[in-house]
């Protein structure tokens, strides 16, 4: 009796012992995750913020071509303004300082709001323009003025010069839609993740294309119509290595088949989508045959016994059932698609592309690559947009990890 009390005393320890870790273990994950989350947030956060400066726009007709109001010189205007209210600023070199405390799109800011209200030629209005991206640094607090001029990018005029249009209330913070509606740029201010937003559209909804309906129909073929024979044990084993293959070497695939065999063009969302949909298939595949395998058979059984054939026991009563399962193991595949930059770095989707795409053919970014161009940038500036773009990135992937958790709970059955 003694020795069994005695080894029941140290398996009790034992499985004490294993919960303490395991509980440690979560809880250290949690802490490193929150860890992550703040660290990110505290970097970006600004970044949903621009500094803008209100400029007296003095608009003489004689200063603007009706005719063609594109070669008007915008640049030269915003120069004047400048010098307008800063009179007492001269030579050369304090001018062009001068000139960078507003952004270089201010110009053309300018430009487009002439197109949209000819009227204002002759006028004098008044036009809130973003501050250049170290004005806006210096205005968050990311730059101490306290600091030695030459340990600063922010020169000591240009201080003199924020104080005096904050007192004089030209100096504010607004909430930065530019971020979220223009594409990529050289200057901070200016840049923005819609361009690699509608990127990532486009090339997720060529993968969901391609890869869904693959996927199904191999997975219901390998589960219910395939003979088990070496061959079907050959593509298995083959299915589930590909899942675990780095997303690098399918990149490599894309460039030598898609690219260099095929002629199809980089940069492309169609070929990222292309690429995607080899990566994704394995998921996909292994998933949708789980699901079908958590069908019970008296399911089949029944459709059988009926008078239906196999064709109309599989469509018509296992696949709507497994239906589910196979739309989870999809949208998990589209998160980790989306989150994926080493296979289209391979096919040239890390390009420099300002313009919008208008399609899946046209040259295009993505977000995880869009943040890779960002990082790799020396301006303080593009650091908080990075940590923003990667905050706009995990809300997309907990939003389609939240759905999948939601579809999962809403229409599974337990039999």
């Amino acid at each position: 009796m003694e020795v069994v009390t005695a080894g029941l005393k140290k398996r009790q320890q034992s499985e004490a012992i294993f919960q303490f870790l395991g509980k440690g273990a979560i809880v250290l994950a949690v802490v490193f995750l929150l860890m992550l989350f703040i660290s990110i947030i505290g970097k970006g956060y600004s970044a949903f913020q621009q500094t803008y400066v209100k400029l007296d726009i003095n608009l003489p007709s004689k200063s603007i071509n009706r005719d063609n109001i594109d070669t008007s010189d915008f640049g030269g205007i915003i120069k004047a303004t400048l010098r307008e209210m800063f009179p007492e600023v001269s030579g050369r070199r304090a001018k062009r300082t001068l000139y960078r405390i507003v952004s270089q799109g201010a110009s053309f800011q300018l430009k487009e709001k002439i197109k949209q209200n000819p009227d204002l030629i002759g006028k004098k209005f008044e036009l809130w323009v973003p501050a250049d991206a170290e004005v806006d640094m210096f205005v968050k607090g990311y730059i101490d003025r306290n600091l030695p001029e030459d340990d600063r990018q922010i020169k000591n005029n240009q201080i003199k010069w924020i104080d005096q249009l904050t007192d004089e209330s030209r100096l504010e913070k607004r909430f930065n839609t530019t971020f979220f509606t223009a594409g990529d740029s050289r200057n901070p201010e200016q840049s923005g993740i819609w361009g690699a937003t509608v990127g990532s559209f486009y090339t997720l909804l060529v993968t969901i294309l391609l890869s869904f309906p693959i996927g199904v129909a191999a997975a219901v073929y390998l589960e219910e119509f395939a003979p088990k024979n070496k061959l079907t044990d050959l593509i298995e084993v083959n299915i589930n290595n590909l899942a675990a293959v780095p997303s690098i070497v399918f990149g490599l695939l894309g460039l030598a088949m898609f690219i260099n065999y095929f002629g199809l063009p980089r940069s492309a969302p169609f070929v990222g989508g292309l690429v995607l949909t080899l990566m994704t298939l394995p998921t996909i595949i292994i998933s949708s045959r789980a699901a079908l395998k958590s069908v019970p058979p008296s399911i089949r059984e029944a459709a059988l016994g009926i008078g239906a054939s196999k064709m109309q026991a599989i469509f018509y009563h296992v696949l709507p059932l497994a239906m589910p399962g196979m739309l989870t193991g999809t949208i998990i595949g589209m998160a980790q698609a989306l989150g994926e930059s080493a296979p289209l770095l391979m096919i040239g989707m890390v390009a420099f592309i300002v313009d919008i795409p208008g399609g899946a053919f046209d040259p295009s970014t993505v977000l995880p690559v869009q943040i890779f161009l960002w990082a790799d940038s020396p301006e303080r500036a593009f650091m908080e947009r990075t940590s923003a773009a990667i905050m706009v990135l995990l809300g997309f992937l907990i939003l389609m990890n939240a759905f999948a958790v939601i579809l999962r709970k809403r229409f599974e059955r337990r039999w």
